[in-house]
């Protein structure tokens, strides 16, 4: 119960009004006072109060005054009484309640783990939907709520752990616990580089992460091992498997140490092909701008020798500056002249071309001396896929590359028999520089255009191309888990409700849930009309007052 109420609040949602007044009948003193507060109380949270601090001060007060008993004279009220016990009863009865048995215990965790936990996590929140069960089924919340809901959650890991150990198979499970098992160091070393970033932006972090992804696609995961998980479940096992040494994995039981392994595996199998698409992109463009900053370092050196610029170019803006009203003729052809300014943009044109071809000659360089060799690795670690037609010159590129991927660097063009995308994939100013005059495609620009072309290809919004062996949040194709009975349509989704996991798309951008549950505010938002009444439907009121938490 909240213990800040705004006036307003008090007097909507605890006014004792006809019926309730029939309940009091003739108690008077410390007895009226506290059935009304109970009977008020077990309305809005669907039980009854453990302790007398649960009732707000301000509450005590504006009801005292109401039933017209000091407020002080609360405290004569013993919850545990025998006359408390009769009100509990009057109130269940009168509301059309009942006590919880045994059975209902038993329903209520199979409910719980069945349906809640494996969608949320958070302890509170399945004490909450517990209690708008409780309200739906007309039954008193039982005493034991802390347990059941230890009770539930632990039935439902044993549920998830035997699940995803019979998807994995015995070969793969075997895979997994090997990886840990005392002695096995290759293992720990692999588990010890799955928690490591990718690193900074560069050759060797994409070969390691490579290797990494090659290492974990070996242990042989079933495909759509979690699909119809709760990502926020799967994301709860992998940071606990995160922070585990090889001995903690060990002391585990067997299901449990499978199941955290496997979350571990899928989760960073996903995380790390992202990761090696985020280094392709940053790594494509890194080589573009080296190059491009060595070249400009060596042409600006180039324009301070060229003697007199400097000066014609001081001239200009001074001219320029002192008579802004003039024509171009008028002011500034006396100062340089028409001819000069005509060889300098001939020369700046001159330079720009310059400027062009020698940057396609230093990425040439670079590329082919040392960032070529991640081209092998990288296509035959990646697939993309791409139902969009206009960049299938792309991956009709790709293939060719993939073609290509063993044979000889120092075989110079394609086949004149192969089919070279050109169009989508070569720029125009870097034409030149992939086909000769005889009409030969050169292998090592046209793999930089393919690469540059890939870049701006997974850059666009919304993707186009999509990579295969990853995971994202969601599959529209994939049926949703149902929602809980008892609470489909109580609220609107929590906008960061649990999500699930698919084919991922390249790069992941956010997706929205294919279904959610939100358990937070099933309580505490029930507007006044979803107080609980009598039996018969009418004997509460239903005001316009709805309740914040």
């Amino acid at each position: 119960m909240r213990q800040e109420w705004s006036p307003e609040d008090v007097v909507a949602c605890w006014t004792p009004v006809g019926p309730d007044w029939e309940l009091v009948a003739n108690k008077s003193g410390p007895t009226r006072l506290g059935f009304v507060l109970m009977l008020k109380f077990f309305e809005l949270e669907g039980r009854f109060p453990q302790f007398m601090e649960e009732f707000p001060q301000a509450v005590v007060d504006y009801v005292a005054d109401v039933v017209k008993v000091p407020a002080g004279d609360l405290a004569k009220y013993d919850l545990s009484s025998r006359s408390a016990k009769g009100h509990r009863t009057q109130i269940r009865e009168a509301l059309g309640f009942r006590p919880a048995t045994r059975a209902d215990e038993e329903r209520l965790t199979d409910w719980l783990a069945d349906e809640v936990c494996p969608v949320e996590l958070v302890e509170d929140r399945l004490r909450e939907a517990l209690l708008v069960q409780c309200r739906s089924d007309r039954v008193e919340p039982p005493g034991r709520i802390e347990r059941i809901v230890a009770a539930a959650r632990a039935r439902a890991d044993r549920v998830f752990c035997a699940q995803t150990v019979a998807r994995l198979g015995e070969v793969c499970v075997r895979r997994l616990l090997d990886l840990v098992a005392e002695g096995n160091e290759d293992g720990t070393a692999l588990l010890a580089s799955l928690k490591r970033d990718p690193g900074a932006v560069g050759l060797d972090s994409l070969l390691t992460e490579i290797t990494k992804l090659t290492a974990v696609r070996q242990l042989g995961l079933t495909e759509g091992l979690f699909a119809d998980c709760s990502e926020k479940l799967v994301a709860a096992w992998r940071a606990r498997a995160i922070k585990m040494y090889p001995s903690d994995f060990r002391d585990a039981g067997e299901d449990v140490r499978t199941t955290l392994l496997a979350a571990l595996c899928a989760s960073r199998q996903a995380e790390i092909t992202d990761a090696l698409v985020e280094l392709l992109v940053a790594l494509v463009h890194k080589i573009n701008a080296r190059a491009e900053r060595r070249v400009e370092r060596q042409l600006t050196a180039e324009l301070k020798k060229v003697r007199g610029k400097e000066g014609i170019f001081f001239r200009l803006a001074d001219a320029a500056v002192g008579r802004p009203e003039g024509t171009v003729r008028a002011v500034l052809y006396p100062v340089v002249g028409e001819k000069t300014l005509r060889d300098l943009v001939a020369e700046a044109k001159a330079n720009e071309k310059a400027f062009k071809a020698k940057v396609r000659t230093t990425l040439r360089s670079s590329y082919s001396s040392y960032y070529r060799q991640m081209l092998p690795p990288l296509l035959n670690t990646l697939g993309f896929k791409c139902n969009n037609t206009a960049y299938r010159p792309v991956m009709d590129a790709l293939t060719l590359l993939a073609r290509y991927a063993d044979v000889d660097g120092k075989t110079r063009f394609y086949d004149a028999g192969d089919a070279v995308p050109m169009d989508g994939v070569v720029r125009k100013d870097w034409r030149e520089a992939v086909v000769d005059d005889k009409g030969k495609v050169e292998r090592i620009p046209y793999e930089l255009c393919v690469l540059v072309a890939l870049r701006d290809a997974i850059r666009r919004r919304p993707p186009p191309a999509r990579r295969r062996g990853a995971v994202t949040h969601a599959d529209p194709t994939r049926k949703p888990r149902p929602v809980p009975r008892r609470l489909e349509g109580d609220q609107p989704p929590h906008p960061h409700g649990p999500r699930r996991r698919g084919d991922a798309t390249v790069p992941v951008t956010p997706i929205t849930p294919v279904t959610n549950l939100r358990i937070r505010g099933q309580k505490d938002r029930l507007s006044s009309a979803e107080r609980i009444t009598g039996r018969d439907g009418a004997g509460r009121p239903a005001t316009t007052m709805r309740r914040t938490p």
